[in-house]
């Protein structure tokens, strides 16, 4: 099943030919919901796009996974516009944050790994690393809790957010406007049906000096 929403910035494919500024310019969280593909098992959170996926994470803690998500189903893919540019400082730039969670008290964690493009153009996309075939399933989103929201931990601190942070001197960027996450579950031993399940990306705004 494929959906573009009424606001998507391409109603053909998944490239953004000229993207706007967008109306909460500045806001370090994605702000609009710019393409979504879904693959086998999606379903929840579609009646509750775009508000599900934008603004900051809402987690339920190391042990239990969030409901605020939107599933991607198995191959399903997501781009977000962010309504601040990620820029390039010392350490990680920005968090995909999925509701990841320890299983039955154990350090174990039940993941559904996706991997994580970004591009500033909304047109050329550059892809992370993504080894979703077995722990600890480097480079991809979908692997640590959320640890922060906007009542507790800061979700644009990267000492305490949670999720999985990511560089943009990985990708060669020094700057992003667009982050796109495409599901790599049907890869991992859980092999989950409703595919990633994402909560919010955030903008890293206060850095540990590295």
């Amino acid at each position: 099943m494929r959906l573009v929403l009424a606001f998507a910035l391409c109603s053909c494919s998944s490239a953004v030919t000229q993207p706007p500024e967008p109306a909460d310019a500045g806001v370090p969280f994605a702000v609009a919901v710019v393409d979504v593909t879904y693959g086998q098992g999606a379903g929840f959170g579609q009646d509750e796009l775009p508000g599900i996926v934008l603004g900051p994470p809402q987690p339920k803690g190391r042990n239990q996974g969030s409901t605020h998500v939107l599933s991607l189903g198995r191959n399903g893919t997501i781009t977000l516009q962010m309504g601040a540019d990620i820029t390039n400082g010392p350490g990680p730039d920005f968090v995909v944050f999925e509701n990841a969670f320890l299983v039955d008290g154990t350090t174990e964690v039940f993941v559904e790994p996706g991997q994580v493009s970004v591009s500033d153009d909304g047109v050329l996309f550059f892809d992370f690393p993504c080894d979703a075939t077995a722990a600890p399933y480097a480079g991809c989103a979908g692997i640590t809790p959320t640890l922060a929201h906007d009542n507790s931990l800061s979700p644009t601190n990267a000492d305490e957010a949670g999720g999985d942070a990511f560089d943009l001197d990985l990708v060669g960027l020094s700057r992003a406007r667009f982050v796109r996450i495409t599901d790599q579950s049907s890869t991992a031993p859980f092999s989950p049906t409703a595919g990633f399940d994402l909560d919010a990306v955030s903008v890293i705004l206060t850095r540990t000096a590295f």
